[in-house]
């Protein structure tokens, strides 16, 4: 939604608390409900821990979560053992568990999409959407390119807004960083695999938001070198600039890496968990105004599938716009 929907939005709110009074405007404004959706991932967890234990935080403006349909994809072996865990874990958070997605769009206003399964979020968010539930899609946002269309597709047709993004987006040192000055990066992130995702899907695409964060989408090719414990993605952007993605599967590993700029070479920091991420969903959800536009998010998806295609050709270089 851009900033003039929303102010014609206020206008409509404004409008009706002429025709209905100040108590109803109150009601309408103060809906600060959030759903989740699947229960396979540690991140459903970790962000109603944070959210409903700083209800009170100015970041977080009073949201809160309330209630959780907990099926995500069971038949990922991983998954299996998770949803029960965590939906016992999550109702000693207070928040109600409930049998349907649509059980559950009837009780709350915003809703994050945890499902840690690509595959299935297309058909999730479209129901989502449909019912013009403000949306955010942990990563990944879907396991191809083509869905991923998709559901931007859908948010526009449906007036809803949404957006997807990775933690690691922000990263400490991130925000720090003069992207204009940027003449490429290193970064390394884990890079779990599961079967049924494209590589960088699962777990690798923290590192990939990196590189995007930085860099920016005029990605034009990559380049996969792969081998049992890890991988190497090489990017070259429009501008000449290379950026390099090392996924670890073996040993120590962590996020960060080197920023090299035109007068000094920038270390990014740690990971230091999921405020910076949870203060821009509450933003989004208080504004309806995206952090991350949906042309970067599908430039990550394009490069994803092309280190995918890349790795299957042997180490071949793929064009991101085939």
């Amino acid at each position: 939604m851009d900033r003039r929907k929303f102010v014609a939005a206020a206008g409509t709110l404004s409008l009706a608390s002429m025709v209905y009074g100040t108590e109803s405007l109150a009601l309408s404004i103060s809906k600060k409900r959030i759903g989740i959706v699947g229960l396979d991932s540690s991140h459903a967890i970790a962000f109603t821990k944070e959210l409903n234990a700083n209800v009170a935080n100015d970041s977080y403006k009073g949201y809160q979560v309330v209630a959780a349909y907990p099926m995500g994809s069971p038949s990922i072996p991983l998954n299996a053992q998770r949803i029960p865990k965590f939906t016992e874990d999550i109702k000693k958070l207070g928040v109600e568990i409930v049998s349907s997605l649509e059980k559950l769009l009837k009780n709350v206003d915003f809703v994050l999409l945890e499902t840690n399964d690509g595959n299935k979020h297309l058909e999730q968010a479209e129901i989502i959407l449909k019912a013009r539930k403000p949306l955010f899609i942990d990563k990944p946002i879907a396991n191809s390119y083509q869905d991923a269309l998709k559901i931007f597709e859908l948010a526009e047709k449906y007036k809803t807004p949404m957006f997807s993004t990775s933690s690691l987006r922000y990263i400490s040192g991130m925000e720090e960083i003069d992207k204009k000055n940027v003449l490429g990066a290193d970064v390394y992130s884990p890079a779990y695999t599961e079967p049924s995702h494209k590589d960088l899907y699962w777990y690798g695409i923290h590192g990939v938001e990196m590189l995007f964060t930085l860099l920016g989408t005029d990605c034009i090719n990559v380049q996969t070198q792969h081998t049992a414990d890890g991988d190497i993605y090489i990017g070259e952007w429009k501008d000449g600039r290379i950026g390099t993605l090392r996924g670890i599967r073996k040993g120590v590993d962590g996020f960060g890496g080197s920023v090299f700029m035109q007068d000094k070479i920038v270390q990014l920091g740690t990971f230091k968990g999921y405020n910076p991420l949870l203060k821009q969903i509450i933003s989004f959800f208080e504004t309806g105004l995206v952090p991350v536009k949906k042309e970067e998010t599908l430039a990550i998806c394009k490069f994803i599938d092309a280190a995918h295609q890349s790795r299957i050709n042997g180490g071949d270089k793929v064009l991101l716009n085939n």
